[in-house]
């Protein structure tokens, strides 16, 4: 080969091409791993335990209850559609889960009455609960928005059902020997401010992100704020921890402008590579719900199967302990 009058060997160029290439393929295999976050690796059976999954028919929740059932645990998967939860359980067979162990029980966490109705049929069906895993949520509610209840729709959907739910369950869960709560948050919980309980409802403080973020810190607060109360009751053996399962591409992003079919299918290859999938987004669930290494930790946040930094207005026990006192006398469990 020549340029401009000098000869090049194809050797030359050639190599230098090959090292290239291998060197960013391996650069972005790497990046690709890491960005996959923590996996729980530890082989553990669930055999002979009762899990309850809010959320249970798509993303991280399918791929919860897929990893539990895989590991012998009774699956009951707590959906608002009867339709899609059939749907996700005949899936869920097809990639190998045991449909004698997979149970559905309608529950909408924007309805008080219909969690009531779900904790009722769950607790007449199982003497026991081990793991409960909060994992339902709403994201990017882009419109202020009350529930029949009468509160705004995220903070309802993300907390103060899932409060109740658990204030419920607590019975089962307490006469367990393993009794694991896990509040599924996000790290977006960390761009929250003080949480005012006094206009979390009221449209003039409502914001999309803000109305999200709180809402997750809530389930950080939550979970520590149960943790003492727990404590109190002397049930030190039930742990409740909440976790941030990394940046997903789940259908929490159903009210963004990804639902769009140009936009979602143009993002598709930079979703697949930057954010985590379903599966990936499980791994720290998982490893809260049934890690033996964490035997006795509670009221933490954990985010890629290890510990993680939260809010410091998590950390504010009075302010917990207020919110927790607050959620009991809007769900109507104040004594």
């Amino acid at each position: 080969m020549s340029v401009d009058g000098v000869e090049i060997e194809e050797s030359d160029w050639f190599l230098p091409i090959v090292l290239i290439s291998v060197t960013s393929f391996i650069a972005l295999y790497m990046l690709r791993r890491f960005l996959k976050g923590g996996q729980f690796t530890e082989r553990i059976s669930a055999k002979n335990m009762v899990a309850v999954i809010t959320g249970a028919n798509c993303g991280i929740g399918f791929e919860t209850v897929r990893e539990l059932n895989l590991r012998k645990a009774d699956v009951y998967m707590l959906c608002r559609n009867e339709e899609k939860a059939n749907e996700a359980k005949r899936k869920l067979v097809r990639m190998g889960c045991d449909a004698t162990r997979l149970h559905f029980i309608e529950c909408d966490l924007t309805d008080f009455e219909s969690v009531r109705r779900a904790a009722r049929e769950l607790l007449d069906s199982v003497g026991t609960i081990d793991i409960l895993i909060n994992n339902a949520g709403i994201m990017f509610q882009n419109k202020h928005e009350l529930t029949k209840d009468g509160h705004e729709k995220t903070w309802q959907s993300n907390h103060l059902g899932p409060f109740l739910l658990t204030e419920l369950l607590l019975p089962a869960i307490k006469k367990s020997t393993y009794a694991r709560i896990v509040n599924v948050s996000s790290l977006m919980h960390t761009r929250s401010g003080k949480i005012n309980i006094a206009t979390v409802d009221d449209k003039k403080s409502f914001g999309m992100m803000k109305s999200y973020s709180q809402s997750k810190l809530a389930n950080v607060m939550h979970a520590r704020a149960l943790t003492k109360e727990l404590r109190k009751d002397g049930a030190e053996h039930v742990t409740a921890n909440s976790v941030h399962p990394g940046g997903v591409d789940t259908e929490l992003t159903r009210n963004t402008i990804l639902v769009l079919p140009v936009i979602k299918q143009l993002s598709a290859p930079f979703r697949w590579f930057f954010l985590k999938t379903s599966r990936d987004g499980a791994q720290t669930s998982l490893y809260v719900a049934l890690s033996k290494k964490l035997g006795g930790i509670s009221g933490k946040y954990f985010a890629d199967c290890k510990l993680a930094k939260e809010n410091p207005l998590a950390l504010d026990d009075q302010a917990c302990q207020d919110l927790y006192n607050y959620s009991l006398e809007v769900t109507g469990l104040a004594k």
